[in-house]
């Protein structure tokens, strides 16, 4: 009798592995039919020249990185790319936001290039936020001022001042919905200009950007360096500059959108329970230091659990109940930098080998 119904229990486990070898299978094949589209700001343009240190001019920088990033992206068949402007012309804040909700762009990335009266110099990504410092408040108003050159500018932006501290911080209403893949792609830009190119740092950022308002989807705007920094205003007016910083983007660009397809297939496959016994997960960091678990402190990673054991905190990704499916999760985890992430096994709350987990499968 216990043998016909070992029996009967294996016969289950395959056909429910089979299941889901083909559910896995279906939601792999339908996302990756989804079109991300990718709407890419060159900013300023036309009478708006942006900044002009060292007598380089951040329209003409911008639109060729923009350029740049465009043709990286469009080898990709699953990426849509739509440019602001494709040209030396001058476009609304408001319209550029408006092209990318019409579009209903997956992702929208401005390109920029700073100034400082000072020899400051390095890289910065920006997302929409009103946390920020006095110095990023300049930065947020030396772009906004833009404003000022659209027809009509009084009534569409009634009551607005540039100098003003006050309008900047009213314009930049949070996004709750769309910070946590604004951050996660500001991140992978970030790390890129950082580790791949050996720019400065100067960190992701949160602060109050016009045309960053005016989108409806996850955003960013990139400061690619400082013209007014002679060394750096001529790496990125020369051809290679711009080459090298195109590139970082457009890889960060396309990870981003691997993550959200990788994340949704195992989101929609997680949710379902295959084996009541056993739960397995990925435990991608330990430390004494409570983090969020939001998915930009996990180079990209969503669902992230975080269990207090002792002093220590233990993050976990990819909980799911099959081994198959968290294998995967462990994969992208170590391609993520987590290369000593490892699976682990709980039963009834209590952690157990995962040799002797596998043995009740």
């Amino acid at each position: 009798m216990q043998s016909q119904q070992k029996h009967k229990n294996i016969i289950k486990s395959k056909i429910l592995f089979l299941l889901l070898f083909i559910f896995v299978g279906n939601s792999i094949t339908i996302h990756a039919q989804k079109e991300y589209v990718v709407v890419l700001d060159a900013g300023h343009g036309g009478k708006d020249p942006g900044n002009l240190g060292n007598g380089y001019k951040e329209k003409n920088i911008a639109l060729k990185v923009a350029l740049k990033v465009g043709a990286n992206l469009k080898k990709y068949k699953d990426v849509k790319v739509i440019f602001t402007r494709k040209s030396d012309v001058f476009i609304d804040l408001w319209k550029r936001g408006d092209i990318a909700n019409h579009a209903k762009a997956d992702l929208f990335v401005s390109i920029h290039c700073d100034s400082h009266t000072s020899n400051a110099y390095g890289a910065g990504t920006f997302v929409l936020g009103l946390r920020g410092n006095k110095k990023n408040l300049e930065i947020a108003k030396r772009e906004n001022a833009a404003i000022l050159l659209e027809d009509n500018y009084q009534n569409r932006y009634e009551g607005f001042d540039s100098n003003s501290a006050e309008s900047v911080i009213g314009l930049s209403l949070l996004q709750e919905e769309n910070l946590d893949k604004s951050l996660a792609i500001a991140s992978l830009i970030q790390n890129n200009f950082t580790f791949k190119l050996k720019r400065n740092n100067r960190k992701v950022k949160q602060d109050n950007f016009q045309v960053l308002r005016e989108t409806i989807m996850p955003s960013v705007l990139v400061e690619l360096g400082f013209l007014t920094n002679k060394k750096e205003g001529r790496f990125l007016n020369s051809s290679s500059g711009q080459t090298k910083m195109a590139n970082e983007i457009a890889d960060a660009i396309y990870n981003y959108i691997k993550n959200q397809k990788l994340n949704t297939v195992l989101e929609d496959v997680t949710s379902k329970n295959y084996f009541d016994e056993v739960e397995f997960k990925v435990q991608v960091a330990s430390g004494k230091n409570k983090i969020a678990t939001k998915s930009y402190n996990f180079k990209g990673l969503k669902n992230i659990e975080r269990v207090k054991v002792g002093g220590y905190y233990k993050y976990y990704y990819g909980n799911s109940t099959s081994y198959n499916l968290v294998k995967k999760a462990l994969s992208l985890a170590k391609s993520k930098g987590y290369k000593s992430a490892f699976i682990v096994a709980v039963k009834n709350g209590e952690k157990i080998s995962v040799k002797e987990a596998l043995k009740m499968q």
